[in-house]
């Protein structure tokens, strides 16, 4: 059996709606995006230690695999790229013969159950980046071990949160917590 961990950025209100750039996620008229871009440099070299240095497999909404893929695909030769291009990619949708990015496998049907039956397996972390409408679900059915949040010093006041009002009474326990110069600052729940 393997855990299921959300690796994320999320604003001081809890928005993670498009932190890389303007044009990420538009819906619902959100118009804050990029909000994380300005804190990169120091935050992405701990991303990449805390949550990219060990194996992992990905799990993604459809939406966020195609901005993934639609960078790493083609990204210039890197540690980062190569992880992320031999990683295998699990990606919830309902089109799953447009798959074009290296090892990914389409996820359908009843999807709690599907992802219940990825955990079964052997294989390493099942990390899931952004997809905040697959994390939703996820929630809800308690397929969640472990929180890996960067929070970043920035209020949007709207957008799509990372906690949504319909969830399940859930206890965490802190792991691991680490700030930054920049203000921005990493936490690592595990579900209790």
């Amino acid at each position: 059996m393997r855990d299921l961990a959300i690796i994320t950025f999320v604003t001081l209100d809890g928005v993670m709606q498009a932190p890389s750039m303007a044009d990420e996620d538009l819906s619902g008229g959100f118009t804050q995006g990029g909000w994380a871009a300005p804190y990169w440099g120091e935050t992405m070299e701990q991303v990449q230690r805390e949550a990219m240095a060990a194996p992992y497999d990905m799990l993604f909404g459809r939406k966020t695999y195609d901005l993934f893929a639609g960078h790493f695909s083609t990204a210039e030769k890197s540690a980062v790229s190569e992880r992320m291009n031999a990683a295998r990619k699990y990606v919830v949708t309902s089109r799953p013969d447009e798959l074009n990015w290296t090892n990914s496998v389409a996820v359908t049907g009843d999807i709690p159950a599907e992802i219940k039956k990825l955990k079964l397996q052997e294989g390493p972390l099942l990390q899931i980046h952004g997809s905040c409408e697959l994390v939703q679900t996820l929630l809800r059915h308690e397929l969640i071990d472990e929180f890996r949040l960067w929070t970043f010093p920035v209020l949007t006041g709207n957008g799509k949160r990372l906690f949504a009002n319909d969830l399940l009474p859930a206890s965490v326990a802190l792991r691991r917590l680490e700030a930054f110069s920049n203000g921005v600052y990493m936490s690592i729940y595990r579900r209790v």
